[in-house]
């Protein structure tokens, strides 16, 4: 509505661990039992499909590149 795009405005409190794909599954079922971890999810992954980017898929299967932030980042407003 404002023309802001959520990929690029900051956002605090969240935590993006990139670990090897066999030890998901154990890091997703200790982060569950804190109560702030609950909702842990596996929202990506690393593959050899568009090397060097960031691809990201919609929910009706369309792909978008993420790319960096150019400019500056909005400031926070607390």
């Amino acid at each position: 509505m404002l023309g802001l795009d959520p990929m690029y405005v900051a956002n605090e409190g969240k935590l993006i661990a990139v670990v090897p794909p066999e030890d998901a599954e154990r890091l997703l079922a200790v982060m569950r039992r804190h109560p702030l971890g609950r909702n842990a999810a596996v929202i990506g992954q690393v593959v050899a499909d568009h090397a060097g980017m960031v691809v990201m898929q919609s929910l009706v299967g369309g792909e978008r590149v993420v790319t960096m932030l150019s400019g500056e980042q909005l400031p926070r407003i607390c």
